[in-house]
């Protein structure tokens, strides 16, 4: 199986693929027609070197896919509205618009993907500490309060994971998630980027951000056993300053399990994140949602040199 320097998320009707300096995202518009849309991207790696440095990688990383995704996925739900939107703006759009012109979608990107963090933390991080407080006299140990609350958050990751896969609108993104996968899968198996070759490709990856994000849960309770305060504002804290260092730890295992295909503690260690991505977050895709995925890729290809099998 060939290295390839590309990764993808499935956005709104589409998929976005990323190589090295280019990203390509390709939306089935209302119309059923597909348009992609090619846009030039520099890592902050590339400008501060120190940042490629293992822990630090993933940090940049992670931040980075954060405000990627929440451009694209704008960008796709305009792009996959715009021939239906017949609305008129709000008052406070145009407001926006007039006080700060083109500044005003940014600033709207800027405070989205900020409420959207500040509600992970919460979700994720604050609130399984909460709940596990409930059972700190019965568990005195420091380890036994971190596992508590590690399986506290697994469990309402996993709720949350059911519940949002059944709205239509996620499951159809979720087709998207596997069409993207399928896709890459194929291109690492060298395979002609073909609807029926992309078919019989794994919908499942270990690189996927679902598989991230469950290391992130398991690595949140290894960190945070080393801190044993019991004070309530040091502790959320520590929870929510720590989430960086966590991600990049995360992202450290993620890199080695892809670039390790044949190790077998990989095999076993990204089995709870494929399991993830098997019973929630992918989806069986239909021809026309991998011909999308198919288009962003050669989007990529045909556009970003660096993109090469190693």
């Amino acid at each position: 199986m060939a290295k390839i320097n590309i990764g993808g998320q499935a956005v709104i009707e589409g998929v976005m693929m990323k190589g090295r300096h280019i990203y390509a995202v390709s939306v089935r518009k209302a119309d059923g027609t597909i348009t992609t849309d090619i846009q030039h991207s520099t890592t902050i790696m590339e400008r501060i070197k120190i940042l490629k440095l293992p822990i630090l990688r993933g940090m940049a990383t992670f931040v980075e896919s954060l405000v990627l995704g929440v451009k694209t996925l704008s960008f796709s739900a305009e792009l996959y509205g715009e021939e239906e939107d017949a609305e008129e703006p709000s008052k406070f759009e145009v407001w926006l618009q007039n006080r700060l012109g083109d500044k005003g979608e940014k600033i709207i990107m800027g405070l989205t993907m900020c409420l959207s963090f500040v509600f992970a933390i919460g979700l994720f991080m604050v609130l399984p500490m909460l709940i596990s407080r409930l059972f700190r006299h019965q568990a005195t140990s420091s380890f036994v309060q971190n596992l508590i609350e590690g399986i506290i958050r697994i469990t309402i990751f996993l709720i949350y994971m059911k519940l949002i896969s059944k709205m239509k609108d996620i499951e159809r993104t979720f087709q998207y998630h596997g069409a993207e996968h399928k896709t890459i899968n194929c291109l690492e198996n060298e395979k002609e980027l073909t609807v029926e070759n992309v078919k019989a490709c794994s919908r499942l990856h270990k690189s996927c951000g679902t598989s991230f994000l469950f290391i992130v849960m398991i690595t949140s309770i290894l960190v945070f056993t080393l801190f044993t305060t019991q004070i309530l504002w040091q502790r959320t804290l520590i929870r929510i300053f720590m989430v960086p260092i966590i991600a990049g730890l995360s992202y450290e295992f993620v890199r080695w399990a892809r670039i390790s295909p044949d190790n077998k503690l990989a095999d076993f260690l990204s089995k709870p994140g494929m399991w993830l991505q098997r019973e929630f977050t992918t989806i069986e895709p239909d021809d026309m949602q991998i011909q999308v995925a198919i288009e962003a890729v050669k989007g990529v290809l045909e556009n970003d040199e660096s993109v090469s099998k190693q």
